[in-house]
Order: C-alpha cells, then sequence, then structure tokens
C-alpha cells in the first residue's frame, strides 16, 4: 500500500520512535514522514506527496484546509472520537480512520467525576471554601441510582466499566439492542419509556443527523424531577434553550464537558443557570491522551508500511 507518498504526522520522529523498519530513517536515507502540528510552526511543502495525513488534535480550520492541496491522499487519521468536523473537507475515496483507543479512558474518567461531583454538589463546597462557610448537609449520593447510558460504544463502554462498583443500576442504549459486555443493551427506540425511570443520564453518543438535538424538549419532559443530564458527547446533542428552560425551573441539574455553543461565551445564560456545572471539553485532554494517541499512530503506520488496511475506518 505504501508506494513512495508522505506521511504528515502532528509529532515528532523522536517521539514516534520506534517507527516500522520501512518509515524509519536510516543510512543517509530520508524519512517519508513530516511533521506538522497545526500550530505556529512551518508548513511542510510536500503536501502534493502526502498519502497518511494524521489530524493535529484541534478544531482549527488550518489543518482541515490542507487536505485540499494532497491530491494523492489515502488516509486521514483523526486523534478525536469524533469526526464530523472531518466530513465536509472528506475526498471522495479517501479513508477516514478515527481516534477510537484515545479517549475511553479520560472521557470515561470525566464523565464520573462530573457525576459525581454534581451528585454531592461539590462546586457548593468550592464555594463554601472559597467564602470561609462550612456547608454541611445531606447531598444525593450516585449509589441506588438508575444510571442511562446514551450511546454505547467505545467510550459508554469504558464509562460503564466504571460505573460497576458505584452500586447503580444501569441502563444501556445504542442505536439497536444486544448482548453487552456487562448487560443488555436497549435500542434508541426505548428512550420513551426508560426516560421517567432514570435518575442520572450520561450521554455518550456520536454527533450524527439522528443525534443532534436528541436531548430535546420532550425528551427533558420525560425526565423525573431531580434528574441529572452528564454530556460528554458533543454540545448539539443537546438542544441547549430547552435545557435552559428546564434548568430555570430547578427540576433538572446538568453536568457538561461540552456545549453548544462552543466554546461557550462569558455572558452566556448557561454559565449562570442554577444545578449546572461546566467544564471545558477537557474529557480527552487529560496525560492519558499522548500515550495512546503516540501508541495508534505507531500501529497504524506499522500497517500502513505492510501493506495492510488501517484500523478504525469509519468513512471509506
Amino acid at each position: 500500500m505504501v508506494t513512495d507518498g508522505r506521511i504528515w504526522v502532528p509529532y515528532s520522529l523522536e517521539q514516534l520512535a520506534p517507527l516500522p523498519g520501512r518509515l524509519a530513517p536510516g543510512d543517509g536515507a530520508r524519512s517519508l514522514i513530516d511533521v506538522y502540528d497545526g500550530l505556529d510552526g512551518p508548513v511542510p511543502d510536500t503536501a502534493a506527496d502526502v498519502e497518511f495525513y494524521v489530524l493535529p488534535y484541534m478544531f482549527d480550520r488550518r489543518t482541515l484546509d490542507r487536505i485540499a492541496d494532497m491530491p494523492r491522499l489515502k488516509v486521514i487519521q483523526t486523534l478525536t472520537a469524533g469526526y464530523e468536523h472531518v466530513l465536509p473537507f472528506l475526498p471522495r475515496g479517501v479513508l477516514l480512520c478515527n481516534g477510537r483507543g484515545i479517549h475511553e479512558t479520560s472521557t470515561a474518567e470525566l464523565a464520573l467525576a462530573l457525576t459525581l461531583a454534581a451528585l454531592r454538589d461539590i462546586p457548593t463546597f468550592v464555594r463554601g471554601q472559597d467564602a470561609g462557610e462550612w456547608r454541611a448537609g445531606f447531598y444525593p449520593a450516585l449509589a441506588d441510582k438508575r444510571v442511562l447510558l446514551v450511546g454505547y460504544g467505545a467510550i459508554g463502554e469504558a464509562v460503564d466499566r466504571r460505573l460497576q462498583g458505584f452500586e447503580v443500576d444501569v441502563v444501556r442504549i445504542a442505536r439497536s439492542a444486544r448482548p453487552g459486555p456487562h448487560g443488555p443493551v436497549r435500542a434508541m427506540a426505548d428512550l420513551p419509556e426508560l426516560l421517567p425511570h432514570a435518575d442520572v443520564v450520561i450521554l455518550t453518543v456520536p454527533l450524527t443527523e439522528e443525534t443532534r438535538g436528541l436531548v430535546d424538549a420532550d425528551f427533558l419532559a420525560r425526565l423525573p424531577d431531580g434528574a441529572l443530564v452528564v454530556n460528554v458527547a458533543r454540545g448539539a446533542v443537546v438542544d441547549t434553550d430547552a435545557l435552559l428552560a428546564e434548568l430555570g425551573t430547578g427540576r433538572l441539574r446538568a453536568a457538561l464537558d461540552v456545549t453548544e455553543p462552543e466554546p461557550l461565551p462569558a455572558e452566556h445564560p448557561l454559565r449562570f443557570a442554577p444545578g449546572v456545572l461546566i467544564s471545558p471539553h477537557v474529557g480527552g485532554s487529560s496525560s492519558a491522551f499522548l500515550p495512546r494517541a503516540l501508541r495508534l499512530i505507531r500501529a497504524q503506520l506499522e500497517r500502513w508500511s505492510e501493506g495492510v488496511a488501517p484500523a478504525n475506518i469509519v468513512r471509506d
């Protein structure tokens, strides 16, 4: 599969070492790999020869605009789990591979952290500490709750694994019903009957035409009073206005790593809504990211150098 085509990666050859023999420079041979991190460094002048492009871990349009200058392109590898931002730039016939294997650990950790922090009202304790106040009282626990996992791909399953020790009843939802590693997975069509019994809803669905605005006024109205909505998927999965209406009454609470719009403007009403905890889209941005990203890139380049189709293909 590899010819003399070039490969663009966002990390140095030292970071990626050891590279497959076909790609590792040696005996004075020039490497087939160029480094392009999408930041302010120089842009390689080899775009016309690129066959394999590993996108930098960012949503900067400049990194996507480079694709138009790559007539020999065969594979785009993202370092994100979601890939909807790449689709408008994806040439016909080019394989698109996502970052499956990179973000599950970090995002699942944050999903649990947001859930626990929102339920136990950790922000109130932090504000009390700042104000010199002792805000004692009874706060909701995660134990004994029914948790609805909406989206059961790699990240959803990683969240499920971490929920196993919390003495909760987990209900798993995916596009279609199937057996799961920790219990049966229900179909998305079952949501209307499941929502009224959910104490916590954790969203891990990809953003598609089917999931855009999935959490709308009807979805939220079906949830019981006091329910918590946790979004570590994409902001556009949730109808922001509908969520604001429910938060404003105090009936529901939310913990959001992603928002619509994003970044959230400083004066946006979602920042000031009661019962909401917001983190700035950092589900994948942790110390767990880089070693997993490098491991995936090395594995993909090894497959490429051996003439084997890459893993994680989401569009072909």
